[in-house]
């Protein structure tokens, strides 16, 4: 059973920038494909961005594009999610996914998840 736990959540201004880091750890990071997702208050989970296990692929959805960029670093087992340009729609709890041998989709998430981190955006 591998943990993942997320950092970097918090406060930000709308148009500021924040960036959240997952490690994983009890499982080879190199096996798994990530993901984050996020839920606002009074709303579903939503896929936001995912990444394969070397990086060739990547995928967001189409709120994010152009201002969220999702990167992994297999030498240290973290995934970080840049987020820029933030807009208070954004504000939700953020989950880091992970799924083994596979890539987690909008419509597939994988089975492991973190406890999650808050980012609230607003003036």
């Amino acid at each position: 059973q591998v943990q993942l736990v997320e950092s970097g959540g918090g406060l930000v201004q709308p148009g500021g920038s924040l960036t959240l880091s997952c490690v994983l750890s009890g499982g080879t990071f190199s096996t798994y494909g990530m993901a984050w997702f996020r839920q606002a208050p009074g709303k579903d989970r939503e896929y936001v961005a995912s990444v394969s296990w070397s990086s060739d692929y990547t995928n967001y959805a189409e709120s994010v594009k152009g201002r969220f960029t999702i990167s992994r670093d297999n030498t240290e087992n973290m995934v970080n999610l840049q987020m820029h340009n933030l807009e208070p729609e954004d504000t939700a709890i953020y989950y880091c996914n992970a799924e083994f041998h596979g890539v987690p989709s909008p419509s597939g998430p994988g089975r492991d998840w973190g406890q999650g981190t808050q980012v609230t955006v607003s003036s």
